[in-house]
């Protein structure tokens, strides 16, 4: 996960209030228990010593009804300075997170956050197509466009005389050329960032529009389901596309499991454990913290060991300290299971060897 958007919350002052909820109105009495949810989680806040102005803030920002299907989880962090971070997204809360400390405790959301996929969808056919950013975390896109090419000739007909020939050839520069700008609607969002296309649709003008992309730097992948004007309800696309981001993740995932355990095989490049990941933060040598948030949260750093950390220098849980320290010095963040750690609750791939 790029962690830039949390700078300005890291550089603020605490200590902070965290609380991680499900939100959703899915059942019968789901506006009741959304309330007992969001009671609940204020409760844990007093316990631990959060302030009331703090609570306050947080209780009148979680109660808020969110207008989206579930899945529904948000999370605030407040400071005595009020709400300083306020997101919502489709997932389900299973543990509701409520934590009052001197770091913010984001590690559970960050796991759902670095499983998000950013990525265009385009449904095409011979006269143009529909394409939209999505985040795989939203039920609806951020940007969408249809793409209405030339319909001139659009229709081939049997190759049975010189003239069909002509019409044919006319056609098949039609959908060429529809294709063309459909392909360059996408490479759009590449440029801009987005590594992952999903192609469904007519197969010849996937297979154009492909054609189109052979230099984009994303990943292209062609599903078999899907055609235009379907207003969302083909379920075989929909499961196409989840299947698809599902392995997006997983590779993701694995080429950064396999990077770490080869570094650490040379002995170079790579670091395991906290406190020498805590050690690697302070040289600034980390590109991406690798952490299992479950026992990281269950081990403890002693910032004060590690001269240099700017973090308050006090005996932190680890996996508190070590997201604040990869979001002060612009690391990224990525969540794996301590089992692909070699059995280590956090673990560093290096930007350069000390």
């Amino acid at each position: 996960m790029d962690t830039s958007t949390l700078t300005d919350l890291y550089q603020s002052t605490g200590p902070f209030a965290t609380a991680l909820v499900d939100v959703a109105h899915d059942t019968e009495n789901g506006a009741h228990e959304h309330e007992l949810r969001v009671r609940a989680a204020c409760d844990s806040l007093r316990e631990q010593g959060a302030d009331d102005s703090v609570v306050t803030a947080v209780a009148e920002r979680l109660g808020e009804v969110v207008h989206e299907p579930a899945p529904v989880a948000r999370v605030v962090v407040a400071t005595g300075d009020g709400v300083l971070y306020d997101q919502t997204a489709s997932f389900r809360v299973d543990d509701t997170v409520a934590t009052w400390a001197p770091l913010p405790d984001l590690a559970r959301w960050i796991e759902h956050r670095d499983a998000v996929v950013t990525f265009v969808l385009a449904t095409v056919d011979h006269v143009g197509g529909d394409v939209g950013l999505y985040r795989s975390d939203l039920p609806s896109p951020e940007q969408l466009e249809s793409i209405e090419g030339s319909t001139e000739n659009i229709h081939q007909v049997g190759a049975t005389d010189w003239g069909n020939l002509n019409y044919q050839h006319r056609t098949e520069n039609v959908w060429a050329k529809n294709a063309a700008e459909v392909a360059d609607r996408i490479s759009s969002y590449v440029r801009a960032g987005t590594r992952l296309v999903l192609l469904a649709g007519d197969p010849r003008s996937k297979s154009l529009v492909r054609e189109r992309l052979n230099e984009a730097q994303a990943a292209i992948v062609e599903l078999e389901h899907g055609t235009r004007n379907e207003d969302g309800g083909d379920g075989a696309l929909q499961q196409a596309v989840r299947e698809a981001l599902l392995e997006q993740v997983v590779r993701q995932r694995l080429e950064r499991v396999h990077e770490l355990r080869e570094r650490l095989g040379r002995g170079d490049g790579a670091v395991s454990g906290v406190d020498d990941v805590a050690d690697a933060f302070v040289q600034g040598q980390v590109d991406t913290l690798l952490l299992d948030p479950g026992r990281a949260a269950d081990a403890d750093l002693d910032v004060s060991a590690h001269p240099g950390l700017t973090l308050p220098e006090e005996r932190l849980r680890a996996d508190q300290a070590l997201v604040a320290a990869a979001v002060l010095t612009s690391a990224e963040v990525s969540v794996v299971p301590a089992a692909a750690l070699d059995g280590a609750p956090v673990a560093a791939v290096l930007r350069w060897e000390a």
